[in-house]
């Protein structure tokens, strides 16, 4: 079975180094690029997404990345998203007062937590549903949180998007309210903690999605 090849979207966001170690540790071949060829040819595409929103999807649209997401998607080819890296996939993000346009994969705003504490940055359990590929077996686990920011609701649902993907399967978590984990939407997967950085759990997430390209 040939290994399979995994792009780290170098856009100048994101802590990529860990990100690449956690995939070659799991069995994926990478490379860290900004390429646009590179990027469309590899099995997967990795988002990382670290910081701003707004600085974030500058960062994307500087190297096309908003491009080749869009193409890989339009293709059936995966993507992952990593917490800004998530958050960038949905339609808006407000920071500060300033709404910035996301890349529209999904609807829906992604927003300031309402929470005693924020940022949100720690360990937390999330809820995963019963359809999960990528949480199968890891319900109990614990994942690693960096954010301030999150989307409360994800209004797409299978009727939306009529085709030959499954219905979204969206996972939960809390912090003084409840947002959205990770989605599981076809060839588009996205978690809002950091896989690289949660340990054992988050490298059974990563090698599951690995798994999912060959």
């Amino acid at each position: 079975m040939a290994t399979p090849s995994v792009v780290v979207l170098d856009y100048g966001f994101g802590n990529v180094r860990s990100a690449v170690r956690a995939l070659v540790r799991v069995g994926a071949q990478v490379e860290l690029t900004a390429d646009l060829d590179a990027a469309m040819a590899a099995d997967g595409l990795l988002v990382p997404g670290v910081g701003a929103f707004a600085a974030v999807m500058a960062g994307l649209r500087a190297v096309r990345g908003d491009l080749v997401i869009d193409r890989r998607l339009a293709g059936g080819r995966p993507v992952l998203g990593i917490c800004v890296g998530m958050q960038v996939m949905f339609a808006e993000g407000v920071e500060h007062g300033q709404r910035t346009q996301g890349l529209g994969e999904w609807p829906g705003v992604v927003d300031r937590l309402d929470a005693p504490v924020v940022p949100h940055m720690g360990w937390s359990q999330v809820q995963a549903p019963a359809e999960s590929v990528l949480f199968e077996g890891l319900g109990d686990e614990r994942f690693y949180f960096v954010h301030s920011y999150a989307a409360r609701s994800f209004p797409l649902t299978a009727a939306d998007r009529p085709g030959p993907f499954s219905p979204p399967a969206v996972t939960w978590a809390e912090h003084g309210e409840r947002f959205v984990a990770a989605v599981e939407n076809g060839p588009l997967a996205a978690t809002q903690f950091h896989p690289e950085k949660s340990g054992d759990a988050g490298a059974q997430l990563l090698e599951r999605w690995v798994s999912t390209l060959t």
